[in-house]
This record gives C-alpha cells, structure tokens and sequence, in this order.
C-alpha cells in the first residue's frame, strides 16, 4: 500500500492540506458570508478574495467531560455572600457585560473567527451551487495563455537550442581581441625585416627578427579556434499572448418589480461574463445602463442599489448603448458585449421601437445575451426577443433565470462558441 502524504504550504507555511479541510468543514458558513458579502461587492473586484466571519458558537470543539452521576459535595471556603438556595444572576450582554457601549467586570465571550479567503476560493464559493465544467473554472480562476519566444542568449542551455552563428560569432571576436596586439607586432617585424639588406652584417639581425616572428606565429596559432566561453544558446521566455479590448454593457430594468432578490440573481450574472471577459482581454471596461421609462448611464452603486424607479420603456436603455458605442468604443477596436437583465415586462407601444434598437445593435456587438429573472412564463420582452434567436444564433442568446442554478446555460453557449 502506498501513501502519499501532502506536505504543500500556503504562503504563511500553514498547512495546505488542513486549510482545505477547514474550507470544507464551514462550507455552509462561507457560502452565507459570501452571499451576504455579494451585496457590497462590485463587479470589477474579481481580483481580490473576501473577508468571512463565522460565528463563534459555530467554531467550538467537542470536548470529553464528566456526566452527571453519582452524589457530588464541593467545599468552597471563604464564602461570606451567599447561602444554599440563593440565585445568581446571569451577567449582562452577550460577552458578559451590560450591553453595547458599558463596560463591565463580569462575564467572557468570544468575537466572531474571522479569515481571509482568496480569489479561487470565493469563486469556488460563489458558484458553487452552479454546475460549471472544469474548463471553465480554469478559466474564471485567471489561467492564462502563454507563448514561447526568443528570448536573447544564454551561456548555458541544452544542446538542441545551439547559436551556430552566434557562436561563431563571439569566437571570431575572441580570436580578434586576442590577437590584435600580436598581429600589429609581427606587422612591425616583417617590415623591418624587408627594410634590412640581404648582407653578411644583417644576418644575426634578421634571424633574431625571425625568431621573433615566429614565436608570434606560435602564440597566434595557440588561440583556440572555439573556447567554451564562446557557446551561446537560444533563450526562450514565455510571453502572454496578447489580447485585444472588451467592453461590457450592463442593461436592467429597475421598475418596481426588480426586487432585491432580482438584482441579486443579475448582479451573479454580470459578475460570471464580468470574469469571463477579463480573463480573455487585457483591457475590459463595464458601462452601467439602468433603466425604467428612460435610461441612464450611471456607476455600480446606483445601478443595484438606487430606488428610483417607474415604467419600463426597453428601447430607451439600447438606444442609450447605442449611443455610447458611438461616442467611445468604435467596433474596429473594442469588443462589445451585452448583458440584459429584465422581468420580462414592456410597455406593449414599445415592442416595435425595441425590435428595431435590438436588431441595429447586434451587428456591433460580439455577443448579447438576454436574461429573464421570472417565476412566470413568457413575458412580453421575451416574445419580442424571440424572432431574433433564429436571425442571430451565433450572437444573441436568451434564457430564463429562476434561481443561481439556471445562470450557466448562457456562458455554456458563450464559451463553446468561443473555444469553437
């Protein structure tokens, strides 16, 4: 039998085996800190982890105690203020004192346990009642793309990565430094010997000349033709592949039947393409249009969370999109996609005007899906909707939502189209 024992360290050199295990034993405490965390988090905070506080009570440690049994008699000395029969008060507050804000000298407590998750581990939280493939979840968790290219030279590496020419190079630049000196001072020698007179009272001067020389020839000759110092080596490094620019519309109705609950369920759903975008492009930006019987650009703290609200006009938020797409994100460079997230109810005088914004506004964008967040059936929005499904299959989607498990379908769609 073969065991392997997992001796992994989280960067704090904890136990990463034991963090998992921890993970798994709160994982009901983790899922409601983080559906309640949702709320104030926004949707471009994708890198970051969560804060989660688990309620003391639910951190507590079985322990071994003695059952009650048998006659007990305890002797306490020095008691002056209390006789058999008396009842003790119980401290005051939840920690023993006397309430928020008073302090007091009886009583002990414990504050909630409270840890720091990272990305992956929110996102394993965050969707985990959502059946998402594992390619996927690569994905979402920032896997990124990496390419191999040249990346200089190195002194050493493996031979299947040999610089012929690089190496002939540098050896040819050795020889030359090296023999410089020696080839200007044999230059010097053999023109003074052509300057002397082939004559008796010449010779001992020539032949020490030539002495010299050749020990300049040898010395010449002694310079390696290739040295170890010479080998150069391809050096590959690995490089992101680079990616082009998206751009993210976000589209909800906020009429008086967008409840909290509704947003909610929307908010999960922008934040799955939100993830989904920035782990494809470099640059991702998102544009916030919320909408009733006008539409207006507006940042994400009021796009969930202002009351304004009133009719429900579609049109007026495409043609909003549209007009921003014109002023500031041309299609020759931005990819643009667009999330609806709706009801389902529409003024019915504005069935015809959504048809035609809807139907000038798909050209221009890479995907649009639509979601409707009901209990109901058809409403009249996804009927108006519905012809385009079969004009734009590779770029609108609709579905329904009733519940985070409904949310996936759509960016099941999305990235088999993409991978495609």
């Amino acid at each position: 039998m073969t065991f392997l024992i997992d001796r992994r360290s989280n960067p704090k050199k904890k136990s990463a085996v034991n963090r998992q295990r921890f993970l798994r034993r709160y994982r009901a405490q983790i899922k409601e800190s983080v559906a309640e965390n949702l709320r104030g988090r926004t949707i471009t905070a994708d890198g970051q982890g969560e804060k989660i506080s688990i309620p003391a009570r639910d951190t507590r440690q079985p322990v071994f105690r003695h059952g009650q049994g048998g006659k007990i008699t305890h002797v306490v000395p020095g008691n002056e203020e209390f006789t058999r029969g008396d009842k003790i008060p119980r401290p005051k507050g939840a920690a023993g004192g006397g309430g928020p804000g008073q302090a007091s000298d009886q009583g002990e407590g414990l504050d909630e346990f409270v840890f720091q998750i990272n990305q992956q581990e929110f996102l394993d939280a965050l969707f985990d009642d959502m059946e998402l493939p594992n390619l996927t979840k690569r994905q979402l968790s920032g896997l990124e793309e990496f390419k191999r290219v040249k990346g200089g030279f190195a002194s050493d590496g493996a031979p299947s990565n040999l610089s012929v020419v690089r190496s002939m190079r540098s050896a040819t630049m050795r020889r030359i430094a090296l023999g410089a000196g020696k080839r200007t001072e044999l230059r010097e020698l053999e023109q003074q010997l052509q300057a002397l007179e082939d004559s008796p009272e010449n010779w001992e001067q020539r032949n020490d000349i030539e002495a010299r020389m050749q020990i300049l020839r040898d010395r010449l000759g002694r310079i390696p033709f290739i040295d170890e110092v010479d080998i150069r080596y391809h050096r590959h490094v690995k490089e992101p592949i680079p990616h082009s620019k998206a751009v993210m519309f976000c589209l909800m109705d906020v009429s008086g039947s967008m409840d909290q609950k509704t947003k909610d369920l929307a908010k999960r759903f922008y934040i799955l393409l939100y993830l989904f975008l920035s782990r494809n492009y470099d640059k991702t930006e998102v544009v916030f249009i919320r909408h009733h019987t006008s539409a207006k650009e507006v940042d994400e703290e009021e796009f969930f969370h202002s009351r304004e609200t009133g009719g429900t006009v579609v049109s007026s938020a495409l043609d909003l999109m549209k007009s921003v797409i014109e002023a500031r994100y041309s299609p020759k460079e931005w990819n643009i996609y667009g999330a609806q997230a709706s009801d389902g109810d529409n003024w019915p005088d504005d069935a015809s005007r959504s048809t035609q914004a809807i139907t000038e506004l798909l050209p221009l964008c890479q995907y649009y899906a639509y979601v409707e967040i009901t209990q109901a059936g058809d409403k009249p929005l996804w009927l108006t909707y519905s012809p385009l499904r079969e004009q734009w299959p590779e770029t609108f989607s609709m579905q329904h939502i009733t519940g985070p498990g409904d949310i996936y379908p759509v960016f099941h769609e999305l990235f088999r189209k993409q991978s495609a």
